[in-house]
């Protein structure tokens, strides 16, 4: 795991002893700290040991060297947070941990990846390029394990650091070597106050850079382009990704699309300033095997290609999916995020037929009606029975729901993996 002597004697409260709480914990104690530990469920508090087991909103919070919860919990409403700024302790998550015990590691680069959507992808490809090259790199985040129940890197690694905006909310002096923003859509705006809370959020891992770190920004939006607007005094330090950039794609069989080609453009620039050959770049494009639920395709049967796209929870994501498709049976649906599909509504030449599932599917069966043919399907099994059933060869079936999943599923990899069991009934 990651430890340091920075932590040794301090007092952290941990709120939350899901898999990153529960790594944090094992450093921090790891580490020489006391640690108070908290979660709702009381399996989950028995899980960790060595440690005092109390509820941060109950005990008195003064003299706390911080409160480290996890990313689910709101901070903009939950009463712990209100305590703990009355009490004047910071409220960190296991990335700024990571920050502080940079110091005590063996020298080495971080890169951020942060942006509506495309985060997964960009990061994963980051690290397999790395790792194509021979480089040491390790990834962790929003993806993959808990970063400090992770075995430091040896001299001269690269930890690949997803961050959604949750965790940039919780991080105070994470500087990275290379930040990149792929985009910003609204979203999650529960948590903040109206979309600009949300793209102040987003432009925070470039204010916790120094100015002569590398920052990487798709400037596709008017958000994410009035950050890069923001930062232009950096010069030679800013590297902007303009949208409809024509690219070869065809030598990267996971990396199809047009948002996959802005996700490449940033990957290459932050191995560019890695140092990573050419050579080892275009091989590790090609070689690249993609995410599971990410624009992946699970079968071809009598030439119709299925592809799972069940990460895509909003039109936002969903939007590119129907680009990289010239005819596709379109299954979406769940629970919305959104009222309309006017994102998705550029590539509706793309759809032969639509089947909608779940809690949004009569509202969004409404909204389509008079675009192409819309099937009412009702749940994931029937769409994909339905679809099978209409596509002919060269076409494809896409499960692309621009809903989230919890209507019908435990999350969206439940809900992927759901679409890859009826796609294999049909064989």
């Amino acid at each position: 795991m990651i430890t340091t002597s920075a932590w040794r004697g301090k007092r952290f409260a941990v709120l939350g002893l899901a898999r990153s709480g529960i790594a944090t914990v094992r450093a921090l104690v790891a580490s020489g700290a006391n640690v108070t530990a908290w979660d709702a469920k009381a399996e989950a508090r028995a899980a960790v040991s060595g440690v005092e087991i109390a509820d941060p909103e109950v005990i008195d919070l003064a003299g706390f060297d911080g409160l480290v919860v996890s990313p689910g919990v709101p901070i903009n409403r939950h009463p712990v947070a209100a305590k703990a700024r009355v009490a004047g302790v910071p409220i960190i998550g296991d990335i700024e941990l990571f920050a502080q015990a940079r110091a005590d590691l063996p020298p080495h680069k971080v890169v951020g990846i942060t942006g509506t959507n495309g985060k997964s992808t960009t990061t994963a490809l980051i690290h397999h390029i790395l790792e194509t090259a021979g480089i040491s790199a390790r990834l962790g985040g929003n993806i993959g394990k808990p970063i400090l129940g992770e075995e430091p890197l040896p001299e001269g690694g690269v930890y690949v650091l997803e961050l959604s905006s949750y965790q940039i909310d919780l991080t105070l002096s994470l500087d990275c070597e290379v930040a990149i923003l792929l985009n910003i859509t609204p979203d999650h705006l529960d948590r903040y106050d109206g979309f600009a809370g949300y793209v102040a959020s987003k432009a925070r891992l470039f204010a916790m850079q120094s100015a002569d770190r590398a920052a990487i920004i798709g400037i596709g939006d008017e958000a994410s382009a009035g950050i890069a607007r923001d930062l232009s005094a950096r010069g030679e330090y800013l590297t902007k990704i303009a949208p409809g950039v024509c690219m070869d794609q065809s030598r990267w069989p996971s990396l199809q699309g047009p948002h996959n080609a802005q996700n490449a453009l940033a990957a290459i620039a932050a191995c560019q300033v890695l140092g990573v050959s050419e050579a080892m770049i275009d091989r590790g494009l090609a070689s690249f095997k993609g995410l599971p639920h990410r624009m992946e395709l699970v079968a071809s049967l009598g030439g119709v290609a299925f592809v799972n796209d069940s990460k895509a929870t909003n039109p936002d994501s969903t939007a590119p999916a129907l680009a990289a498709f010239e005819r596709i049976h379109w299954i979406l649906g769940g629970q919305a995020k959104s009222d309309d599909l006017d994102a998705c509504a550029p590539h509706f030449g793309h759809v032969v037929r639509a089947y909608t599932i779940g809690e949004a599917g009569p509202r969004f069966a409404a909204l389509l009606a008079d675009t192409f043919p819309v099937e009412q399907s009702g749940t994931l099994a029937a769409a994909v029975t339905s679809a099978a059933g209409h596509a002919v060869s060269g076409e494809t079936v896409l499960l692309s729901p621009a809903c989230a999943s919890f209507d019908q599923f435990r999350d969206f990899e439940d809900r992927g993996d759901a679409f890859r069991k009826a796609v294999e009934a049909l064989a």
